[in-house]
């Protein structure tokens, strides 16, 4: 194996996917890179370097260069991987996008991708009838079988046939382009996160408990998201390999991970929540998973890593970084990212970066020693990047405090902190609270206009399994655990909170929906919250 470096850039034998596929389809032809939940037969390294090398053949023939653009339209499975893989052997880069787009959002993407050639589901392709596909011409989709949207050439990849000749103009540097990823863009369009090499290596080297050959990461989030790509990539790099689920689902999860044999996964905190109301199986107790990542540390979340008897550590993350925070073993604060890593700087600053005294609410902004180990920026979007990049610092758009002990703690998104006569809130530590109640399965707390000016903090519910609660019963278990200025005026209970493909609550669509006609109104029903008098 290549040394991991951790203090300059890396080789490119150590970081370009290319490399690494070449090396372990040699060296490990025989080896298990993926093993797959539904039953699938192992894919072998020897396997995957043919299937691979065939599938960029005939991307070579469909005209794709180096430094090309690749959409790629495909739910989490072998298919995904090979291309991928495919056309990062190219030296191409990939562009995946959320199966869940349609309508004006998918036009977007692909017309931001640059893409002329997409790797599309079947069930995705009738979408395409109805946006501007602008550069794009080709979709390869396996199995054919469709009928092309609107003149779109349809190809099945598996008619590849034999590798040609696939030597590259140059050969691949850690500073290129490996990918494109989405922003949500809850705020806004998407933005197009460039994506190089050097910045996925960084992020898969920079870990509390070292990946060794003999570990399979879980993947369970999608690829076309910064935590599924860096999990098979991660694995990619430290010679290990992969456990794939179809999904996540609470019921099966840890007899999924068995069939897999993962021992390294990344927790959502919701995730956890979901978990943990489960009875303990004898699946979760014969578990092979020993190291979890959990994201945010919160009550639950310790709780099933201590039940189920893992390590955990925790981090700040994002599709712009290479985990520039990172906590040691076992932490227990709530909202703990931990300290920045070996290499990379950070402050939180006010509004105009001067950097806030400890305690103080600002903005987490970050640069590191090693260039390209941070995002260059957005992609056809210079005036984000230029606001991203300010000072020479990347603005991260998150809400932090660095307390007493030196530890970076998370308080919110910017955008979803809210401002309620006079006090900032943040919606993460209502959410903690609520989430305390244990008739509640989760939470999200957002802001909503207010007669009064500024805003009210609306609180949107989803109960456990069999659960009651009415409102007023809910505030007189927060009253006592949190400031009196932090209490919802609204209660809203839901069937269940509108989530992305990687079980982050979609905020925004609440947001949007605003107070609505089932919203329980406290000041309306007459329950009366007081500040608390001190002295006399």
């Amino acid at each position: 194996m290549i040394p991991f470096s951790t203090t300059s850039l890396p080789e490119p034998a150590a970081c370009i996917v290319r490399n690494l596929i070449d090396r372990h389809g040699r060296e490990r032809p025989a080896e298990t890179f993926v093993a797959f939940s539904s039953g699938e037969s192992d894919w072998t390294w020897g396997e995957i370097l043919d299937e691979v090398r065939k599938t960029a053949a005939l991307l070579r023939r469909l005209g794709v260069r180096q430094g090309d653009h690749v959409a790629m339209w495909l739910p989490n499975g072998r298919a995904a991987m090979r291309a991928w893989f495919a056309v990062n052997y190219l030296g191409a880069v990939i562009v995946p996008l959320n199966q869940a787009y349609r309508g004006r959002l998918l036009e977007h993407a692909i017309t931001l991708s640059d893409a002329t050639i997409m790797f599309a589901h079947p069930d995705l392709v009738a979408r395409l009838e109805d946006v501007e596909l602008a550069a794009l011409t080709t979709l390869l989709v396996d199995g054919g079988g469709v009928t092309p949207p609107r003149g779109l050439q349809v190809i099945d990849p598996a008619q590849a046939g034999a590798p040609e000749d696939l030597a590259l103009k140059r050969p691949p540097q850690p500073w290129d382009v490996a990918a494109i990823i989405f922003t949500s863009g809850t705020t806004g369009p998407s933005k197009g996160v460039i994506v190089t090499y050097a910045q996925m290596y960084f992020s898969a080297v920079h870990q509390t408990v070292p990946i060794g050959p003999g570990d399979r990461a879980l993947l369970h989030s999608p690829l076309f998201h910064v935590a599924g790509m860096g999990a098979v990539y991660r694995a990619m790099v430290s010679g290990g390999s992969v456990g794939l689920l179809d999904r996540f689902s609470t019921p099966t999860f840890w007899a999924d991970v068995r069939r897999v044999g993962a021992t390294r996964a990344t927790m959502m905190g919701s995730m956890a929540t979901f978990l943990l109301s489960q009875p303990i199986s004898e699946d979760e107790r014969l578990t092979p998973l020993k190291t979890v990542i959990i994201a945010p540390v919160s009550p639950d979340t310790v709780a099933l890593a201590r039940r189920a008897d893992m390590t955990w550590f925790t981090t700040f993350n994002m599709s712009e970084t290479s985990f520039p925070v990172i906590s040691e073993l076992r932490p227990e604060k709530v909202g703990t990212c931990g300290k920045p890593r070996a290499g990379v700087e950070a402050r939180v600053v006010d509004e105009h970066d001067i950097e806030v005294a400890p305690g103080e609410i600002g903005e987490l902004i970050l640069r590191t020693d090693i260039p390209w180990s941070l995002t260059p920026g957005y992609y056809k979007n210079p005036e984000a990047t230029a606001r991203a990049w300010r000072n020479g610092w990347f603005h991260t758009g998150d809400a932090f405090r660095v307390d007493g002990d030196g530890d970076f703690l998370f308080i919110d998104r910017l955008k979803d902190a809210i401002r309620r006569r006079g006090e900032n809130i943040s919606s993460y530590e209502v959410e903690v609270e609520v989430c305390a109640h244990p008739a509640v399965e989760d939470a999200a707390a957002v802001a909503v206009p207010s007669e009064y000016g500024e805003d009210e903090v609306l609180v949107v519910i989803e109960l456990r399994k069999d659960a009651a609660l009415s409102p007023e019963d809910l505030l007189r278990f927060l009253q006592p655990r949190m400031a009196h200025f932090m209490l919802p005026r609204y209660v809203r209970i839901v069937g269940a909170l509108p989530r992305t493909p990687t079980y982050k609550v979609q905020k925004h669509l609440l947001r949007s929906e605003g107070i609505t006609s089932d919203a329980w109104d406290r000041e309306a029903a007459g329950f009366i919250v007081s500040r608390d008098r001190i002295g006399s």
